[in-house]
C-alpha cells in the first residue's frame, strides 16, 4: 500500500493484499482517528467505515474498498501532508468520500451504533 499509485487506491485487491491491508488499518486507525478527529467533519461516517471494514459480514469487494481508502487514511506519507491542519486532510477526506459513497448501503446501524460509543468517548471495539 506504501507505493500504491492514487487511481488504484480503491481497487479490492485479493485476499492476501486485504488482509494485510487490514492489519495496517486496525494498527493505525485509532491513533490517526485521534489526532484529526477535530478536523474531519464526517467522522461519524469514517468510524461506521472503519467498523464496515473490519466486519466479516461485509462483502468482500465492499471490505477491500473501504480497507484501501482507511489505509490511505493512516499511511504516514500522503498527497497533501496531514500535518498541514485542515488542508492536510483534503485528500483523505476525498478519498474516504469517494468510499463511503461507492459502499454507504453496505455500512450498518450496528456499524453507526459502535461508531457513536466511540465518539461518546467510550472505548472502542475491536
Amino acid at each position: 500500500m506504501d507505493d500504491v499509485k492514487i487511481g488504484e487506491i480503491l481497487l479490492p485487491g485479493d485476499e492476501e493484499t486485504q488482509e494485510r491491508q487490514e492489519a495496517k488499518v486496525r494498527s493505525r486507525f485509532w491513533p490517526t482517528f485521534k489526532k484529526a478527529a477535530r478536523q474531519i467533519p464526517f467522522s461519524r461516517d469514517l468510524v461506521a467505515a472503519y467498523y464496515c471494514a473490519t466486519d466479516r459480514e461485509t462483502p468482500f469487494r465492499v471490505r477491500g474498498i473501504l480497507l484501501a481508502a482507511l489505509g490511505y487514511f493512516v499511511l504516514p506519507i500522503d498527497v497533501v501532508p496531514d500535518i498541514l491542519a485542515v488542508v492536510g486532510f483534503t485528500d483523505d477526506i476525498a478519498v474516504l468520500t469517494t468510499a463511503i459513497a461507492l459502499i454507504n448501503r453496505h455500512i450498518k446501524d450496528r456499524h453507526y451504533d459502535a461508531a457513536d460509543k466511540v465518539l461518546a468517548d467510550e472505548e472502542p471495539a475491536a
